[in-house]
């Protein structure tokens, strides 16, 4: 994305997905809910990542990892969130996450989407 290097913290295996945000996919499944899949990755910030409001075509259910993230769920006062924290997104709630902690920061973060439909959509 930025081209800029994969800082010393961030997974080996992680791919950058914004500026400040590298991913890593775990599983990807059908379920057994007709057009519907999972999709779960590991999604890590670094401390000076800019937040971008985006949604999703289900759920996302976020478990922080490691850090702090602050997430604003569209219509709702933002939320801190630390390890072990859990938070679900609705089905195309607009929504951002930020890194309020000084190291990188990280989430498992599982979706239950339509399958075909892209991951994100971002807002502008």
């Amino acid at each position: 994305m930025s081209g800029k290097a994969r800082p010393e913290a961030i997974s080996p295996t992680a791919v950058q997905g914004a500026p400040g945000l590298w991913r890593v996919d775990l599983q990807r499944h059908d379920l057994s809910i007709e057009g519907r899949e999972v999709i779960q990755s590991r999604v890590e910030f670094e401390p000076d990542s800019p937040p971008f409001k985006h949604f999703h075509p289900g759920e996302e259910i976020i478990c922080v990892l490691q850090g702090s993230l602050e997430y604003t769920l569209e219509g709702q006062p933002p939320v801190v969130c630390t390890v072990g924290d859990a938070l679900t997104v609705p089905y195309g709630v607009h929504h951002q996450a930020r890194n309020v902690g000084d190291g990188v920061a990280v989430e498992l973060a599982t979706y239950v989407v339509e399958k075909g439909k892209p991951l994100l959509t971002k807002v502008e």
